[in-house]
């Protein structure tokens, strides 16, 4: 059993500007180093000028976490040398020497496999983005490149205590915190960067290692197992684990040493003296609550009461904020709550994962709207939307009525057609016929006979009824 710890960082992707300055807080997909200014770039004499409304968004998550907000907040200085930091300091929070973060205390509760578990927020704290690392070969490279488009981005970094057991515990952590960023409104988590996690892990006998970068629920998990293994094996081969960093290499699958694990005292944290203290206000923390919008654990109470699905699915649906939303959507219009649910939790999630996608990646409401209307109307069959037309809508970005021409789809309308193509199919098949009037079961395989004659335009549920009908009366 392990022993997990996350440090999580989230871009306040909904800020207009970073943290101390005017400078746009949106820098990707723009030249290197051309999203700067002199406070960016800790040039001398150029002082920083506080975001209220970064602390604001803080306040709200802290909120959103049960946590208690800070009614004195300080900044600190961080000291430690790398590239990506040109004042040679990260503005940060802190807990002792003065300084104090923004949030102390929350929780987040998790469900894994069933069971319910709560982890525990340390703090959360308001600090500057580092500047970006290119390494234009992969961490083989033998230079690095340096944009500090990102450098003075507002973030929040989420610290938790060490209350998880498994790599799924901390993507199921991940994955629910991430869900309560979006439906805050806070961080678009999809963005490349925007949500960045620091793992740190120890095994019985072993020092802590901390994994850093890490770029998503899913890479924590896989980075931590692979982690978890290699601290294990090297025990039991009588090795030691030293107190390290290590980099997860996404596509090596493997963790690299990085350097010697710092400890608080190497970075000899000061507070920052061109920032004066910020005081946060009951009026601001209520005005604030009362603003908050719908989370998800509160989202998947009323799906159970007012849509009437299962627990474990408004659970899964509120995972996202993007799927939650067209749930609701598509609820409204096609009438079939429950039919939609299953939809998205079973068929979406599934090619979600078959096609490599993020959860919410190509959801369209009214795309979803139409394929549902297509089957209604009996224009295409339901295996034929779920294996034909929505795989293909999730990967073309295509509507549904347009791939369903070009790949000629059509549903056999005419029940005369199927009669006979099922009573063909039963004349063929008569061991098999024996089979199904002992073991309803059995009939699935001449359903599929069916399926297969009509390259899946027939309707499995009306060519089910015709078979055993058939059989009932031979």
């Amino acid at each position: 059993m392990a022993t997990i710890g996350l440090e999580v960082h989230v871009q306040l992707t909904s800020l207009k500007t970073k943290l101390f300055c005017s400078c746009p807080s949106d820098y990707r997909d723009k030249p290197p180093n051309t999203n700067v200014c002199p406070v960016c770039l800790g040039l001398p004499g150029a002082l920083p000028i506080l975001n209220e409304r970064a602390v604001e968004m803080a306040v709200s998550l802290c909120l959103a976490l049960k946590g208690k907000v800070s009614e004195k907040m300080v900044f600190a200085r961080k000291h430690y040398f790398y590239p990506d930091l040109p004042k040679g300091f990260q503005i940060s929070q802190f807990t002792k020497l003065g300084s104090s973060p923004i949030c102390t205390g929350g929780y987040i509760p998790i469900n894994v496999d069933g069971k319910e578990k709560v982890v525990r927020i340390r703090r959360v704290q308001l600090e500057e983005d580092p500047g970006r690392l290119v390494w234009p070969q992969g961490f083989a490279s033998r230079y690095v490149l340096v944009d500090y488009n990102r450098s003075g981005v507002a973030l929040l970094e989420i610290v938790t205590e060490p209350d998880m057991e498994s790599p799924r515990e901390a993507r199921a952590f991940l994955e629910k915190l991430r869900s309560v960023l979006e439906h805050l409104g806070i961080c678009d988590c999809s963005l490349e960067g925007a949500m960045r996690a620091d793992a740190n892990v120890s095994v019985p006998g072993g020092e802590r290692v901390e994994v850093k970068n890490i770029g998503s629920p899913k890479e924590v998990e896989k980075a931590l197992t692979f982690e978890i293994v290699r601290q294990t094996t090297l025990i039991k081969q009588g090795g030691k684990v030293e107190r390290e960093t290590r980099h997860w290499d996404s596509s090596k699958r493997v963790t690299i040493p990085s350097r010697s694990k710092e400890f608080e005292a190497d970075y000899r944290y000061m507070p920052e003296p061109n920032i004066p203290p910020y005081y946060v206000s009951e009026e601001m923390i209520e005005r604030i609550r009362m603003e908050l919008p719908e989370l998800p654990d509160e989202r998947a109470e009323r799906f159970v009461k007012e849509y009437k699905v299962s627990e474990y699915l408004a659970k899964v649906l509120t995972s996202s904020k993007k799927l939650a939303d067209t749930f609701e959507e598509v609820a409204k219009t096609v009438g079939d709550p429950i039919r939609v649910a299953n939809f998205l939790v079973v068929e979406y999630l599934r090619w979600v994962k078959e096609l490599g996608m993020d959860i919410g990646e190509g959801l369209n409401a009214g795309y979803l709207k139409e394929l549902f209307n297509m089957v209604d109307k009996g224009e295409i069959t339901w295996k034929q939307a779920k294996e034909i037309v929505f795989p293909e809508v999730l990967k073309t970005g295509k509507r549904p009525k347009a791939i369903a021409k070009e790949k000629g789809l059509r549903a056999i309308k005419d029940v005369s057609e199927i009669e006979k193509i099922v009573e063909k199919v039963i004349k063929s098949n008569p061991k098999a016929v024996e089979d199904a009037k002992r073991n309803e079961k059995a009939i699935n395989f001449l359903v599929g006979q069916v399926l297969k004659a009509t390259k899946g335009r027939a309707d499995p549920k009306l060519v089910r009824e015709m078979i055993k009908e058939k059989i009932s009366k031979s």
